[in-house]
């Protein structure tokens, strides 16, 4: 059971895999694979609008889908390690999620860097172009989170509100407060939480529509990117403190993706500001005298 009570949606049975041939498969990993492919095709169809070649980005998508999987991986394992430490074959368990978007990002980010200089290409160019796809493959993924019932917020009555089962939850994301506000649905005990899934998807989708509006103002190769890394950081961190199951730095209480998050809002839009300000130096208005 899946519901949304002050928006009366009520989903009785939300399974989170189908069964083929006996082989149970995730919906998540799904979700991921359908997402993966939005993003390659959306980076292509950029390359053909802007006179690159599409093929540059299907061959750079091969190693930049590994490497960003790995990269996610081994950035949720690393600030969550209590939950593997103990059991070191899970970690190979993506079935589950466990997959930290920002791992990907600065995977995908040094696989750019590495492609260019092999292919003598323009890495923030790669960078402008492969981010539609980054960001629309991010809202698609995201919905990978509503099936496994994970990566929700504090509990909430507002217009938005996500009602669970607590036995469908685990248990260290259930907060005191959840717990004081449980209710009892058809004998099932249940949580109400910030859909915070939902809330990322919607502001990814609002940044590819702000990113496709802007890229033909652009004035340097990689504003557009880090138009992206500085409008979703701005979205994440606040959604980020809404989320119980937030990765923290070690020996901390620090969100490790809301500090990181504040970080590339500032160094993006610093950057931006210094790029343009050098560009105009540059090239003055021609029509002083």
């Amino acid at each position: 059971m899946i519901e949304f009570p002050n928006l009366g949606i009520h989903l009785s049975d939300v399974e989170n895999h189908i069964t083929v041939f006996g082989f149970d498969i995730a919906y998540y990993g799904m979700i991921i694979g359908a997402a993966i492919l939005a993003g390659i095709f959306i980076a292509a169809a950029e390359a053909k609008c802007t006179g690159q070649n599409p093929e540059d980005y299907f061959d750079f998508a091969i190693y930049a889908v590994i490497f960003s999987i790995i990269g996610a991986r081994i950035y949720y394992v690393a600030f969550s390690w209590d939950m593997y430490k103990d059991d070191w074959k899970s970690i190979l368990n993506l079935r589950e999620g466990g997959l930290a978007i920002y791992g990907g990002v600065i995977a995908a980010v040094i696989t750019a860097f590495i492609y260019a200089k092999i292919k003598k290409m323009s890495p923030a160019l790669i960078f402008d172009t492969g981010g539609l796809g980054l960001v629309a493959g991010q809202a698609i993924g995201r919905w990978g989170n509503f099936f496994n019932r994970e990566a929700f917020g504090e509990y909430t009555d507002s217009l938005f509100a996500m009602r669970l089962p607590l036995n469908a939850v685990r248990s260290s994301d259930v907060t005191e407060l959840m717990k004081e506000h449980m209710e009892t649905v058809d004998g099932v005990s249940c949580i109400q939480v910030h859909p915070t899934f939902l809330y990322e998807s919607l502001w990814c989708l609002f940044i590819l529509g702000l990113l496709l509006a802007y890229r033909r103002y652009k004035k340097f190769n990689g504003e557009v990117f880090l138009l992206y890394l500085m409008g979703y950081g701005f979205g994440r961190f606040w959604i980020e403190a809404l989320r119980t199951d937030q990765l923290l730095i070690p020996g901390t209480k620090l969100p490790v993706s809301r500090v990181l998050a504040g970080t590339l809002v500032i160094l993006s839009a610093l950057l931006i500001l210094i790029c343009r300000k050098r560009i105009a130096v540059k090239a003055p208005d021609c029509t002083e005298k």
